[in-house]
């Protein structure tokens, strides 16, 4: 696409959305009244440039801090409470940590010496891609974990080719890597709350929504973990067992690669293992937060906190760097000079979903929304279903966080109205968002491998395909027979 088309399509995009948010205005379609009127019209304008990409979705997700204030519908103190909800603050604490994981090349030590642990077979290799970009999309966001990943696969492919002796198929095994990482990344980043923006964006509405509800960092991954390792083996079987068979045998050419670059990194440096502590220690407390808590009455820890004193002891602790060169001053692990990698727009972007969707709930027209689809379905399990699918698909055409902040309040009203807990239906939208597989835009680590040149769309639609499927199929029974046992509001 040219600059000036681009131009073109940018313009188009910004006049559609707010052509439809006028047209909500003034023909107020829904017949809903004034103040309500006036929220559907905001919402309207925000949700088309978000699927448009009219404008950049942070900056789109400021627009309640002037539009909420101007049009009468809250104070300017009420529409900014949103952007300093308490779980903005651990997403930031988990951003930080990661930066400090990657700063520190412990990223890269952990996925070479996985894929030297398996193997270097072709299914080995691909497998242990599966298993090193599941692991480090757990704690760190999918985009950054594909990025890591991808010049080590690109690597890797390379001296196949070179070596390889014609017993199996390079392209099947180049094809095969590349969407492994894609679909890994996304489905490791299920895992924990931390993992991928979605799931933040929905523990951020639904805390606020229900104060008391007893979703916590552990009892999200006891119900996630083993749904995301389930998924990383499905993905290894349908990739190199069922669609893209590669049977390329053990070669020495490749395990040379992994040995030698893991030499390069040499032993761990102070700073790596200094950040492993502080990575280990935050991972604790928030698997036994609340057995700390019933344990004692001084102080009471949540997610957020733990999150925060992990990002303040990473500025804190020293990175020993002057016991490996005395000419270089001593800093700490992280320095706020590297806080200019982090994603800042995605905190600005949950500030603006959670301020819409309070803005939303206030006006009754959530609650309006989930009376009317209530009246489809009388059976919960296909209602469960039914979300899921709905979720998955249309996450290929649509940002899924800016998907979860739109539809949080709505699955959540719908719930109530079935008489449902909200996390039944709640849980399963947040995770399917991650989940799309079909389409290069459906997650940017599908964008950036797809750019390698080894994927067509034709392998990615079938791959997606089957995957979407084995997800719902997956996300839907998890979430009808565990979830129940393991969290409520």
């Amino acid at each position: 696409m040219t600059e000036k088309s681009k131009q073109l399509a940018k313009i188009i995009s910004l006049l559609l959305g707010i052509a439809i948010s006028l047209f909500l205005y003034f023909v107020n379609p829904f017949g809903v009244e004034h103040t309500a009127n006036k929220v559907l019209a905001v919402a309207g304008l925000m949700i088309t440039w978000w699927v448009l990409e009219a404008l950049p979705m942070p900056v789109v997700a400021l627009l309640p801090l002037v539009l909420f204030p101007l049009l009468n519908i809250s104070k300017l103190d009420a529409a900014a409470s949103g952007y300093a909800n308490p779980v903005i603050f651990l997403f930031m604490g988990g951003f930080m940590l990661g930066l400090a994981i990657e700063k520190w090349n412990l990223h890269r030590r952990i996925a070479l010496n996985i894929v030297r642990l398996t193997g270097t077979s072709g299914d080995r290799i691909v497998l242990g891609f599966i298993l090193a970009t599941g692991l480090l999309s757990m704690w760190l966001s999918n985009t950054a974990t594909t990025m890591m990943m991808f010049p080590i696969a690109l690597s890797v492919i390379h001296v196949m080719k070179e070596n390889n002796a014609g017993n199996g198929s390079i392209a099947n095994f180049s094809l095969t890597i590349m969407l492994a990482i894609a679909y890994a990344s996304n489905i490791g980043g299920i895992a924990t709350i931390i993992g991928t923006p979605p799931n933040v964006a929905y523990i951020g509405y639904i805390e606020k929504k229900f104060p008391g509800s007893q979703v916590d960092f552990m009892s999200w991954m006891l119900l996630c973990t083993p749904l995301s390792l389930l998924l990383l083996l499905c993905l290894y079987w349908v990739m190199v067992k069922w669609l893209f068979p590669n049977r390329i045998k053990s070669d020495t050419a490749t395990k040379e690669l992994i040995r030698n670059e893991i030499i390069k990194l040499g032993p761990l440096s102070v700073a790596e293992k200094r950040v492993l502590i502080i990575f280990i220690c935050t991972a604790f407390l928030w698997i036994t937060r609340a057995i700390i808590n019933d344990a004692q009455s001084l102080f009471k820890l949540d997610d957020t906190i733990i999150a925060l004193l992990c990002a303040l002891s990473l500025f804190i602790c020293p990175s020993g760097k002057k016991e490996m060169n005395k000419e270089d001053d001593a800093g700490s692990i992280l320095e706020w000079g590297d806080t200019s990698k982090m994603a800042w727009g995605i905190l600005l972007l949950f500030g603006g979903g959670i301020s819409l969707a309070g803005a939303l709930e206030n006006a009754g027209l959530i609650e309006q929304m989930g009376g009317w689809l209530a009246q489809f379905s009388s059976n919960g399990f296909v209602m469960v279903l039914v979300i899921t699918v709905v979720t998955i698909f249309l996450s290929e055409v649509m940002s899924n966080v800016a998907q979860v902040i739109v539809f949080a309040p709505v699955v959540t009203s719908l719930a109530i109205a079935l008489k449902m807990d909200p996390l039944l239906l709640g849980i399963p939208m947040t995770l399917a968002a991650s989940c799309a597989s079909m389409l290069p835009m459906g997650t940017p680590p599908n964008a950036i491998v797809f750019a390698s040149g080894y994927i067509k769309l034709k392998h990615m639609t079938k791959a997606g395909l089957i995957m979407n499927i084995i997800s719902i199929i997956l996300i839907t029974l998890f979430s009808w027979f565990l979830l129940p046992l393991l969290m409520r509001v």
